[in-house]
Order: structure tokens, then C-alpha cells, then sequence
């Protein structure tokens, strides 16, 4: 998953978020579009031949997924004969494991070769440097006993300071990561079993496990509006697997979404959780950002209520917020800024 671009490379797949408040606002205002967020997904399917046990994943498998703002592992967990698994044999516990220590090995190989390039140079270098780099393989030296004792960068503790010296090494264990099991159609029934039982074998913190039923995805796509849904109903099936994925990638990223509306437009942005107004004004525009007086805002679920924005001011819930505001997750907001 990435809001990066890519460029030429990997397939890659943008998709429009689904936001049922998004299609409330435009029935509300009746602008000339709508315009959802969304999401990128790049498919870097990684061969057996791409990981060597000397050299890890080869550098350009790495290149790709460094761009990613988060990994999604695909876990095969059905059977078809006609579809035989390379190992030989069905085991999505393995293939979780054996791509879990891939990633990890390829970060050991990446800390121990920047160590071993501050052992030659540390002696060469100013004072001022030295210590720099004295704080940098302390922590580099860290992170290795901790990827070799099994825990992931991304769940080792860095202050502030120490994320600065290794934000620009981009560790494949340091993204959050997202495990997906692929079910046939028997095993519909036990996703949220099977969705138990793979969060038991997930590592730590800023991880998320999902399933989706790829094969019968792929059918339910060929089908109208109607009979994909009663189709659906009919597997036991409550939504479609991309939105599920899609809520689960933004829960794992910490995103929220908020709205403009307008005759002209209206617009769902993403943005971090946490992220006050004029941060998040730069999404919309940069010259919003830099040229920020207040944002006037409004709750999703009070603009309904009232049913307009005039409405909503009347009643006194159209309020006024400052630099300090924090956007919340399905706030309206109208920017008032200097050109």
C-alpha cells in the first residue's frame, strides 16, 4: 500500500474509498462530482529466486517495497489441486513465517553492513562526527539483537532522536504490516476462526490480520449490483473483501477522513490521525496551508441533523477553530485563508 508514485514497475491499483457519509454530503448538496479518497495498491509479487540467504531480498524487490506506506502479506489458506502451492503442501502459518523472517533477515543484512562501514570509518572522521556516530551504532546495534532475538523494528522503542538517525534506512520490519489470509469457499464460514487464529502468530503492535475469499471476489466482480449482492448474502459475505481491506489498511495507517462541500464539489481527504487544520488544509492546497486564518467546522453527524450548513450555524454548531484544532475523523471544514 502506498501514497507514493511508483512509476513504471509493479502493477498498480488505485482504488476509490468507500464512504457512505461522503455519499450523504452529495445528496445533501448536489455538486457538479464527487470525489472520494484513495488508496494505491501495488502488487510486488516476490519470487522464490528474488531472497538469497547470503543477500536477503535483491535490491530491486527492496526498492518497491520501501516506497510502500505499509506491507500487505497475501497468505494462501485453501486447497485446489489445480493450483499447487510451490512448498508442496497447503500451511499458511509457514508461508507467514518464512516471509516474516525474509523480511527480517534482509534488515539484519542491511544493519550489519552500515555497522560494519562505521567501523571503518569512525576513526577517520571529526570529533563531532564520531559522536554522531558513536549514538548511531549504538542504536543500529540495538535494533540487530532485537531483530535476531525475533522482534521487529517496528516494535522496538525509538525516541524521537533515534528515529532522525535511521528514518532514511527505511527498515522493512519498521512498516506497519497487514497479513491477509486468501480462504477458499469452504472456509468461509470459519474467516473469523481462522482471523483468530492468525492474530496468535502476528508480531507485536501496528499489525492487522484480515481474510478475503480471492477466487469468489473475483466471481462476485462479473455479476450486476443485485445478484452480486445476493450472492454475497448467500456465502454469508456482509460487504465486499476491498472495502474490508481498505477499512483495515486505514485503521493500521492511523488514517481518518474529512470533507469539503460545496455546489462545485464534494471531496472526502485522508489524512493522518492527529494532524491539526492547517497541516490539514495542505491537503486540500498548499497555498491553504501557508496562507491559514481558520478553519470553520462542523461534525458530519450534526451537518445531517441540521441539513444544511446555514442550518447547522444557526444552531450553533458551525464553530470556528484555530491553528491549535485538531481534525477530527468526519469533520466538515470550509478554510478561510489569505492568498
Amino acid at each position: 500500500m502506498t501514497s507514493e508514485p511508483v512509476g513504471s514497475g509493479p502493477p498498480l491499483s488505485s482504488v476509490k474509498v468507500p464512504d457512505p457519509r461522503l455519499d450523504r454530503l452529495t445528496a445533501m448538496f448536489n455538486p457538479k462530482r464527487k470525489v472520494p479518497a484513495d488508496v494505491s495498491f501495488v502488487d510486488v509479487r516476490v519470487p522464490g529466486a528474488a531472497f538469497s540467504k547470503t543477500e536477503g531480498l535483491s535490491a530491486s524487490y527492496v526498492d518497491q517495497l520501501n516506497k510502500a506506506d505499509a506491507l500487505l502479506l497475501v497468505v494462501r489458506a485453501f486447497t485446489d489441486e489445480s493450483v499447487p502451492h510451490l512448498e508442496g503442501s497447503v500451511d499458511p502459518s509457514r508461508d507467514l513465517a518464512t516471509m516474516l523472517d525474509e523480511l527480517s533477515f534482509t534488515d539484519q543484512l542491511l544493519l550489519t553492513k552500515r555497522l560494519d562501514r562505521i567501523a571503518e570509518m569512525i576513526g577517520k572522521v571529526k570529533p563531532a562526527e564520531r559522536e554522531t556516530m558513536e549514538r548511531e551504532r549504538t542504536l543500529l546495534r540495538r535494533l540487530l539483537d532485537g531483530l535476531e532475538a525475533g522482534t521487529p523494528i517496528r516494535d522496538q522503542h525509538q525516541d524521537e532522536e533515534e528515529l532522525k538517525l535511521t528514518r532514511h534506512y527505511r527498515f522493512l520490519t519498521a512498516k506497519p504490516l497487514l497479513v491477509v489470509l486468501n480462504l477458499g469457499e469452504d472456509q468461509i464460514s470459519r474467516a473469523g476462526e481462522l482471523e483468530a487464529e492468525l492474530a496468535t502468530k502476528l508480531p507485536g503492535g501496528a499489525t492487522r490480520g484480515a481474510s478475503i475469499a480471492g477466487k469468489i471476489e473475483r466471481e462476485l466482480v462479473q455479476l450486476e449490483g443485485e445478484d452480486a449482492a445476493e450472492f454475497r448474502s448467500s456465502l454469508g459475505l456482509d460487504e465486499p473483501a476491498r472495502d474490508r481491506i481498505i477499512r483495515a489498511a486505514y485503521q493500521l495507517l492511523g488514517r481518518i477522513s474529512f470533507f469539503t462541500v460545496g455546489p462545485d464539489e464534494c471531496r472526502a481527504w485522508t489524512i493522518p490521525a492527529g494532524t491539526p487544520a492547517p497541516r490539514a488544509a495542505g491537503a486540500v492546497h498548499s497555498d491553504i496551508e501557508r496562507g491559514f486564518i481558520r478553519a470553520e467546522v462542523v461534525r458530519y453527524e450534526d451537518l445531517v441533523s441540521a441539513g444544511s450548513l446555514a442550518e447547522a450555524r444557526k444552531r450553533g454548531l458551525l464553530r470556528s477553530e484555530g491553528k491549535q484544532y485538531v481534525v477530527q475523523d468526519g469533520d466538515v471544514i470550509e478554510y478561510l485563508f489569505n492568498v
